[in-house]
């Protein structure tokens, strides 16, 4: 292996950026995905008859217990087939989104059960509709407590996109290997802009939700 060299550098950047605008946007869509997923479980979960709740806490455990490349693949080569013309962002955004909103469900479920108990029953007492309970009364509180973790994993997430290169999408990873096997140098310098871009943006982030959990948790 070569020693570091600022042209090949200077050639790759433009790439790597284009690879991060695709990152981001499969970040944005699968957090967008998951945070509502998320929610939805969580309080199907809560309040659901069993009937219906025991299916999904089933399907909830398997989706958190397998392997998220295990899952993509088999989306990717088995059902989205069947689907018709599909692409690799849509299949990402949607693999974890799904897979992530299993985490971020129980991130949620945290959140709800915190509330404290008061707070229902005032509600059982003051005969309020259970959507107007749960959007007014509970979901306000549950949410102010879990918004720190909920972004964490929104960094994990976006840490974890380069997975998809495994079925085809072009970000900063798989724009570095197609440089690297066409002209046979250029690890060295992709791979370490690519770690520094994702440092730049999931470093401060990570701080920032930090000092918001401290923040919240003094109120």
């Amino acid at each position: 292996m070569n020693g570091w060299d600022w042209n090949v550098a200077k050639e790759l950047f433009p790439s790597l950026l284009k690879g991060f605008w695709v990152i981001l946007e499969v970040t944005v869509l699968s957090s967008i995905t998951c945070l509502l997923l998320g929610l939805v479980i969580a309080v199907v979960l809560r309040s659901a008859p069993k009937v219906v709740s025991a299916p999904l806490f089933a399907v909830v455990e398997f989706i958190r217990n397998t392997p998220l490349l295990v899952q993509l693949f088999f989306v990717w080569f088995g059902l989205a087939p069947l689907l018709g013309s599909t692409t690799p962002l849509v299949v990402g955004v949607i693999v974890l989104g799904i897979h992530y909103s299993t985490y971020t469900s129980e991130v949620y479920r945290a959140g709800i059960d915190a509330v404290p108990v008061g707070q229902w029953e005032a509600i059982t007492a003051l005969s309020l509709p259970k959507r107007y309970g749960w959007q007014h009364v509970i979901l306000p509180q549950a949410l102010r407590r879990v918004t720190p973790a909920l972004g964490n994993y929104i960094i994990s997430m976006f840490k974890e996109v380069p997975v998809l290169t495994a079925i085809g999408l072009a970000e900063m990873i798989s724009n570095t290997q197609e440089y690297v096997a066409t002209f046979n140098t250029g690890y060295l310098e992709g791979y370490t802009i690519a770690g520094l871009i994702f440092l730049a943006v999931s470093y401060p982030t990570a701080v920032a939700m930090r000092k918001l959990e401290k923040r919240l948790a003094k109120q």
